[in-house]
């Protein structure tokens, strides 16, 4: 029988919580002197003597460090390793094996089976106590980093908790956002507006309308806000507020007649009066492009502001097209901004078509830009006889084909589609 050579060594403190040690050994002289130096040095220890009854320990009480004889009966120490390895547990267990046997091969499979230490009889309590206090070492490290992951995993739940609640805040929102635009398609006898409003994310900085105000003019619009998330979605809010047919009395496009009704407003003043209102605010950094319209449903003349937005794109009814406009400067980006307004004349079946930049700079599955001329020709690419609704859905439908098979809309994308004279009379 091997015992503990004696030592003066004095203990060291240890980890605030007890670690809790089994040793495993069929000499009763043994146990007692490895479980009185374990005691000493800090450890809440458990002693049996047969590695069934270690298992037994380990399925109620798991120990964070095990010192077990290799020779035991029924049961050697190897086995018992493989059999405490394959029990489930939280933290880490630190396995030190004890044997005269210093084979190299013998070694080699203890390392391989679980056991992280070894020691050769007769043990000397000063590389004992060296070699515990490096399994300690990692039993609290394992500890920490367990600690730690469930503190990771309990702020992760914490989080979704919160990022579920806001999910629902901007469901909520898209819903409102939504009923920014009531009617994605409007007729006004035989000519008609359709709008397009798609949102890279829950809600978007994109907007589109038409406004009404008699039977002989109708104007309509695209506006695309700075930026992405809720902070344009909150200014398109403020803008949609701005331009709500269903309150022409607040509605800065209109203007109440003198015996009562409203006209609409030239889109000159439109874009002056918004760029007031945004420039005015000295607490709104962000700005928008738009491009407004208002025609003439008996003439098709048309008179336009184009401020920063792409350019608009009339689409004749033998099939040419052409870009217009100038360019202009954003509204509420610069206080003193002037607009101005330029006119196109429409001839029966001819569409008059505003897009948001989503379209021009949609990134393609070959790593560039849709811009102006892949959106030419989209526009051809689409049937000839579609209009309204149906000519925006297979517009968008084709944009994406563009992208790659894997990629997201990277901005907003919106529309709006005028057709002159295009619809068969009642």
């Amino acid at each position: 029988m091997q015992t503990l050579r004696s030592s003066s060594i004095k203990p060291e403190p240890q980890s605030d919580i007890p670690s809790r040690a089994l040793v495993v050994d069929d000499s009763g002289v043994q146990r007692k002197i490895l479980s009185a130096s374990l005691v000493r040095w800090g450890f809440q220890v458990y002693s049996v003597s047969s590695c069934a009854e270690a298992l037994e320990v380990c399925q109620t009480n798991p120990p964070d460090l095990v010192i077990c004889e290799w020779m035991m009966p029924n049961m050697n120490g190897l086995e018992f390793c493989q059999a405490f390895r394959a029990i489930p547990r939280e933290n880490y267990g630190y396995f030190i094996l004890v044997s005269s046997r210093s084979e190299k091969i013998e070694v080699m499979r203890g390392l391989e089976i679980g056991v992280d230490d070894f020691l050769t009889k007769p043990m000397n309590a000063s590389e004992l106590q060296a070699r515990i206090k490096a399994g300690q070492r990692i039993i609290d490290m394992h500890r920490s980093l367990t600690e730690q992951n469930t503190l990771v995993t309990d702020t992760l739940a914490e989080l979704r908790t919160v990022y579920d609640a806001i999910d629902q805040d901007l469901l909520q929102a898209r819903k409102i956002q939504q009923a920014l635009v009531p009617e994605r398609q409007r007729d006004f006898g035989t000519s008609r507006v359709s709008l397009l409003l798609q949102p890279c994310g829950h809600v978007g900085g994109d907007l589109v309308g038409v406004l009404n105000s008699d039977q002989d003019h109708v104007g309509f619009y695209c506006i695309d806000v700075s930026g992405h998330g809720i902070t344009s979605a909150l200014m398109t809010a403020q803008v949609g507020g701005y331009l709500n047919n269903e309150f022409p009395d607040y509605n800065i496009a209109m203007r109440a007649r003198a015996g009562g009704g409203f006209d609409l407003r030239s889109p000159q003043e439109v874009a002056h009066l918004l760029n007031q209102r945004l420039a005015g605010d000295s607490g709104v950094i962000e700005y928008f492009t738009m491009v407004y319209g208002t025609v003439d449903l008996h003439s098709g003349e048309v008179d336009l502001v184009q401020a920063g937005h792409p350019h608009p794109l009339l689409i004749r009814a033998d099939g040419g097209m052409e870009f217009l406009g100038a360019g202009g400067l954003p509204i509420g980006l610069v206080a003193d901004a002037t607009y101005s307004v330029f006119k196109t004349y429409l001839k029966r079946g001819d569409r008059l078509f505003l897009y948001s930049d989503g379209f021009t700079e949609c990134k393609t599955k070959h790593g560039d830009m849709l811009d102006e001329d892949g959106l030419l020709e989209l526009v051809r690419s689409c049937d000839v006889d579609s209009g309204g609704l149906r000519f925006l859905d297979e517009l968008f439908a084709k944009l994406k084909l563009t992208m790659a098979s894997d990629a997201q809309l990277d901005d907003d994308i919106s529309a709006a589609l005028f057709e002159f004279n295009r619809l068969a009379p009642d």
